[in-house]
């Protein structure tokens, strides 16, 4: 019973001493750092807190008053124009990439380095690539990729 109140006791200490002084010494030209005063010219650190919390609310813009109405920002010229291309970020295209996946809004050289050179191609009504997928030697499946400005416009598998 001793020794499971000690441990409480001494556990109740820890954080206390998680946090010890820290002191900053120069001398003939080296900085030196330690956690007891190291000569006359010790200089005492002050460590700040590094533990998460805080208002999460920092550095936002004061929300708008119940009568204030909020001026709704202009569309992009990409949805203007209905332009298919769209941004996907480094690791999502990374990721789509090795799993040799094709997704809407992807470049044709993004679809080259996903897919490789297609074995068929029609330029009219739309350009399309057609890939053919084979498992375990036997012909399985058409993958369409259709291309409106550059970029996926869709992706369409179909049985044969």
């Amino acid at each position: 019973m001793k020794r499971i109140l000690f441990v409480v006791i001494l556990a109740w200490g820890i954080p206390a001493a998680a946090w010890p002084q820290v002191y900053r010494c120069d001398a003939g030209g080296d900085t030196r750092f330690s956690d007891q005063p190291c000569g006359e010219d010790s200089e005492e650190i002050t460590i700040r807190d590094n533990q998460i919390g805080g208002n999460f609310g920092q550095n936002l813009p004061p929300s708008p008053k119940p009568d204030e109405t909020v001026e709704e920002p202009e569309k992009s010229t990409q949805e203007a124009t209905g332009d298919t291309c769209r941004f996907i970020n480094s690791t999502d295209l990374r990721r789509y990439l090795v799993r040799e996946q094709v997704v809407k809004g992807m470049t044709k050289e993004h679809v080259l380095k996903a897919f490789g050179r297609p074995p068929e191609t029609y330029p009219t009504p739309q350009e399309t690539w057609v890939y053919q997928t084979k498992y375990y030697g036997a012909f399985y499946e058409l993958t369409y990729v259709y291309f409106r400005d550059g970029c996926v416009e869709s992706v369409v598998y179909r049985k044969p």
